[in-house]
């Protein structure tokens, strides 16, 4: 199976799923495009959320691909209310896998969903990139709290089929 490159979509005006990219984002994603344009990529999946659509369309376009969406990529919803101390529950939840607030979603239950779609995403005969969400690629990488706090926006990770990830200077 061929690997896949992991990527938290770029900066965004919000956190809603229909939030856009900033100018900022919108001219990463295309610089983006052109770092990736020559790594072989057979395939692009994407969450549905517009901010993560937004960073994979201009890599689309320039390769001719789709950008298929797949709901299990959608960012994990640490809870159903509005909490104003929202990173002290997030870093409970990656020390506690199985912490899970009402209305949320607990860490073991994101990682797995997002694994069972990183299998789906992967091509054989290529490389696939899987545009997704800060807390979800945290989870899907094995990172704690302040591995999720040094994401970027946007921020590269190769997987390659046994599970070795690497983050991909593009700079």
């Amino acid at each position: 199976m061929g690997d896949l490159l992991l990527v938290r979509h770029a900066k965004a005006t919000g956190q809603a799923p229909d939030a856009p990219l900033t100018p900022e984002g919108t001219e990463a994603a295309q610089r983006l495009a052109e770092a990736l344009a020559d790594s072989g990529l057979t395939r692009i999946v994407s969450s549905p959320w517009r901010r993560a659509v937004d960073t994979g369309r201009p890599l689309a376009r320039q390769l001719g691909l789709e950008v298929e969406t797949d709901e299990r990529l959608t960012e994990r919803v640490l809870s159903g209310d509005d909490l104003p101390d929202w990173q002290t529950h997030l870093r409970a939840s990656f020390a506690d896998a199985g912490l899970r607030l009402p209305g949320g979603e607990s860490g073991a239950a994101a990682r797995e969903r997002v694994l069972a779609a990183l299998r789906d995403a992967r091509d054989p005969g290529g490389v696939s990139v899987v545009v997704t969400h800060g807390n979800l690629l945290a989870l899907a990488l094995g990172l704690d709290f302040g591995g999720w706090a040094g994401l970027r926006n946007p921020d590269v990770w190769r997987l390659d089929p046994d599970g070795r990830a690497a983050r991909l200077d593009l700079a």
